[in-house]
């Protein structure tokens, strides 16, 4: 009699706890936090399992995002695991948590319904190509390209016989005149019957193509219903649970945040998965991190091992009802500074500004402080304000603000025309060891599932070139002074941290690097130069950087 083998344990004993760690009184905020000493030991554990596997080698190799949550069950201390979307094209495994609703059973819904989308693509494909749908295109293009190579023809003939006729007015007669008119209408005339002959030809094929399309398109319109339908069933299985044991499905969870229904993936990240398991077998919540393994991938910044926050467009409305319950850290990634706001130089026309880091630019949907709105405020009414430019929120620097639009207009062209000269000086994470000096040129685009964060896209991306310069550097930090020559959003951040960049993001990134790596985003706008638009002067404006590499060396390194 054969035995059933044991389920294998979820719930890893945390073997390698360093020494007398004491947990954390509040639960790390996961788009914002440095890996607690208990999270980078339940990290080291699943890291030396993975380093053991070779049926997912190549995958591993590939690059794939983990998760460990560190959790108390009773008295004893341990660790659960996850990866993002599936694994040797699975979805379970027996050392992780299983997903939160398992779309990849054979014989369920999903598959059965996915089998039959399937085949409708394959019915579409297939009349799409079949023999007599191709006769008739080539047929269409062949009719309508000689149609106009006739009708172009004939135009030029009329065209010939209108400036024999323009010759001979002068010295024709009157009968010869009423010829010429009659030749004219008759033209005309002949014009319009092979237009319409053409018009024929062409219109019949289309009657004989729209016969062959309307299968098609009412296989088409199946699809798409049955696919709209099927995913939103999808996400109405992803019921996601919080500490207080309230139960939601995904569709009302992202109709309530944004409107929509949850972008593809959602709820199959690390971390929703590591929290449903913990919430529905009695798992105490402590600590949590996702960490990168393996190679690179080409668009996003992503390094062996590194670890990273969970991704906002789908986990920030998940997260947000999921931890409700749970006492989290209360760090908010975009915290105001509460800094004054200086003026570095200021006439009747312009003002240069001190942005400090933890403001906006110009107002948000949110109540925090702009430069916009405190200079609104300041000059009540006298002058417009006008930002010619902008600067990241958690960038410090000089900024241009016009105070009326024939000002804005001329200080745009300067910055459309690349005449405004800029120079940024950052902290990188680690010491660069290439050359001092260089050009990173990667093009970039939005994330649409991710926003704000930007990808590097060689197809669909906007060019993106940044020069630099190494100016100083210390036992694990890089002080770089850097020039774009493209203003691109995030242009900096990205080109420093992109492994086909400086592969060094800059330090307190919470999006391409590591929050906690420095006390704030090492970003500063340090220098602009640019032509007064009315007195015609070259204005050199410079706040020197606040950053000493002596401290911020001292924080947490990765």
């Amino acid at each position: 009699m054969k035995t059933k083998k044991p389920k294998q344990e979820k719930f890893h004993p945390l073997t390698s706890r360093p020494g007398r760690t004491a947990a954390p009184q509040r639960f790390n905020n996961p788009f914002h936090y440095q890996p607690h000493a208990l999270t980078l030991a339940a990290a080291a554990e699943l890291q030396r399992y993975l380093s053991n596997q070779t049926a997912w080698q190549e995958e591993l190799d590939r690059g794939k995002m983990f998760g460990v949550l560190v959790v108390r069950r009773g008295r004893q201390l341990g660790f659960i695991a996850a990866f993002s979307g599936l694994l040797g094209e699975r979805s379970q495994w027996p050392y992780f948590v299983p997903p939160i609703y398992d779309s990849q059973q054979p014989q369920g819904h999903f598959k059965q319904e996915e089998a039959a989308i399937s085949a409708l693509n394959r019915r579409i494909s297939q009349l799409e190509q079949a023999p007599e749908r191709q006769e008739l295109l080539l047929k269409q293009q062949l009719v309508t390209k000689e149609a106009e190579r006739l009708i172009q023809s004939f135009k030029q003939e009329m065209a010939e016989a209108k400036a024999r006729r323009d010759s001979r007015k002068a010295h024709a007669t009157e009968n010869e005149r009423q010829e010429m008119i009659r030749e004219s209408q008759f033209m005309k005339a002949e014009l319009g019957r092979k237009k319409k002959q053409a018009r024929m030809e062409i219109e019949s094929i289309g009657q004989q193509m729209e016969m062959l399309n309307s299968e098609i398109d009412k296989l088409k319109q199946e699809r798409k219903q049955r696919s709209d339908a099927l995913q939103r069933w999808l996400f109405e299985q992803y019921r996601v649970i919080n500490a207080h044991g309230e139960e939601r499905p995904l569709t009302d969870i992202f109709e309530e945040h944004c409107h929509r229904l949850p972008p593809s993936g959602a709820g199959d990240c690390c971390a929703p998965r590591l929290l449903q398991y913990a919430y529905t077998h009695q798992l105490k919540p402590i600590c949590m991190g996702e960490f990168w393994w393996g190679a690179s991938p080409k668009a996003e910044v992503r390094h062996h091992l590194q670890y990273y926050p969970a991704c906002r467009g789908k986990c920030l409305p998940i997260l947000q009802f999921m931890l409700q319950g749970l006492e989290v850290d209360d760090y908010a990634l975009d915290r105001d500074e509460q800094q004054a706001l200086d003026i570095a130089y200021e006439d009747e026309w312009l003002c240069v500004v001190k942005k400090p880091s933890g403001m906006l630019s110009v107002p948000g949907r949110s109540e925090r402080r702009s430069v916009a709105g405190l200079l609104q405020q300041a000059w009540q009414g006298r002058w417009q304000v006008l930002p010619a430019h902008r600067l990241d929120m958690h960038t410090s620097g000089l900024m241009v603000v016009a105070k009326d639009k024939q000002t804005y207009q001329a200080l745009q062209r300067q910055f459309a025309n690349h005449q405004v000269k800029k120079r940024y000086v950052a902290v990188l994470e680690g010491v660069w060891q290439g050359n001092k000096k260089g050009t990173i040129q990667l093009p970039l685009r939005p994330d649409p599932v991710d926003r704000p964060r930007q990808v590097v896209d060689p197809d669909q991306g906007k060019n993106a070139i940044t020069s630099y310069q190494v100016m100083r550097t210390s036992k694990s930090r890089t002080l770089i002074a850097l020039h774009p020559h493209t203003g691109r959003t995030h242009q900096l951040r990205l080109h420093c941290a992109h492994q086909e960049g400086l592969a060094l993001p800059i330090a307190g990134d919470a999006l391409y690097g590591h929050a906690a790596s420095a006390p704030r985003l090492m970003l500063h706008a340090e220098a602009l130069q640019f032509t007064h638009p009315h007195t015609g002067k070259t204005m050199r404006l410079e706040w020197r950087h606040p950053f000493d590499l002596r401290t911020i060396q001292t924080h947490h390194k990765h």
